[in-house]
């Protein structure tokens, strides 16, 4: 089995989040997406929309981070991670959904503008931009703090894809000034994810 990734890619992160956890033969590949390597025949033929990750195990070719990170925890057995019963399941995938749907849309332009640009020497952020979503930041982050004000994790009583999923999307939050102390709750849940050694294995700052 292969997972192909990029470290710096908090898309990435999120399927290597998971590949550290479950006791599974998974090879790391990495994807040299600055000379183009994902443009490339050998890999469209794996993703065809040319974004990590992308994971191979036999004639299995699948992409998106979420659908990924469903198949390792159940290949590995892993129903704390990603659970078998309908209702908890649906609940996992709740959130899954609503991180594309909902935060990552009002997350990812201010990572974009505050974080990336400098990372690729791209300008100054384009703070216009920032004060734009950061309503809509506040209104997602607003829906987390309400679950985790009563609740240690985002589904169910423990760790699950869930908040590894939303995790991963966090991963530059540290140097994009966001509002997070505003929600205590989610700082809270923020600081026992990143106690996490599987956490700590795939920091993209330590790759750089």
């Amino acid at each position: 089995m292969k997972l192909y990734v990029n470290p710096m890619s908090p898309n990435a992160r999120r399927a290597m989040l998971v590949a550290h956890l479950v006791d599974l033969p998974v090879e790391v590949v990495q994807v040299d997406m600055r000379s183009g390597e994902h443009k490339q025949p050998a890999y469209l033929a794996i993703n065809p929309n040319h974004k990590v990750p992308a994971l191979t195990d036999g004639d299995l070719a699948l992409w998106e981070s979420n659908a990924i990170c469903q198949y390792l925890a159940a290949k590995a057995g892993r129903t704390d991670l990603w659970p078998t019963d309908p209702a908890e399941q649906a609940d996992v995938s709740r959130w899954q959904f609503w991180m594309h749907s909902h935060f990552n849309l009002a997350l990812n332009p201010i990572l974009f503008e505050r974080v990336v640009k400098g990372f690729f020497g791209m300008g100054e952020a384009d703070e216009g931009v920032v004060a734009a979503k950061l309503p809509e930041l506040r209104k997602e982050l607003a829906v987390m703090e309400g679950r985790l004000s009563q609740h240690d994790w985002l589904a169910s009583d423990h760790l699950t894809l869930a908040d590894l999923a939303i995790a991963a999307s966090l991963t530059y939050a540290p140097g994009a000034d966001l509002p997070l102390d505003e929600y205590p709750s989610v700082v809270a849940w923020f600081g026992r994810i990143r106690e996490l050694d599987a956490w700590r294995a795939t920091d993209p700052l330590a790759h750089r």
